[in-house]
């Protein structure tokens, strides 16, 4: 069995995945329904972000625990444990992702990693997460101009107090 790239999100309602200061907090606090997060880390082999998220060595606060792969230009040898470097064509190191997922899914999150993901056709599902705040600015969940328009297919979706979330299958 080959496990699904899946790209891994929370996102404010204005379509920001980090405000202007690269930060996350402002994600906090933000319960929601968590059967669907919890089918992500359940279902996650391993983990592959760039190296804006470098110092989450622990992805979803210590519940899941497994390979944590960081795309960068930083030399492999300076990569702390628990994390190990790549560097490289996005095919090349999404494959090596899902081996090391062993059969289970690889979770592809943050800014860059998951575009070049969707822009070379590897990424299988989208799990986003959508949160009641406005940021204004920062990082954009989907920032590629002159991409290619990709469509998605709604598998789930749930909204609660907290926000909605939303299981999406890339249209092929």
């Amino acid at each position: 069995m080959t496990g699904k790239v899946i790209w891994h999100m929370t996102m404010s309602m204005d379509g920001f995945i980090a405000d202007q200061d690269d930060e996350v907090d402002w994600a906090l606090g933000y319960g929601g329904p968590e059967e669907l997060g919890n089918e992500v880390i359940r279902t996650t082999g391993a983990f592959m972000c760039g190296g804006r998220v470098i110092g989450d060595t622990k992805p979803y606060g210590g519940a899941w625990q497994g390979p944590i792969f960081v795309l960068t230009h930083k030399d492999p040898a300076l990569a702390p444990e628990p994390l190990t470097f790549l560097s490289g064509d996005i095919r090349d190191c999404v494959d090596i992702g899902l081996k090391a997922a062993n059969g289970k899914n690889l979770v592809v999150t943050g800014g860059s990693v998951p575009r070049q993901s969707i822009e070379a056709g590897l990424v299988d599902e989208i799990v986003l997460h959508v949160v009641p705040v406005l940021l204004g600015a920062g990082v954009r969940f989907f920032d590629s101009p002159g991409s290619p328009v990709v469509k998605l297919d709604v598998i789930t979706a749930n909204a609660g107090k907290f926000g909605a979330e939303f299981r999406l299958r890339v249209v092929r």
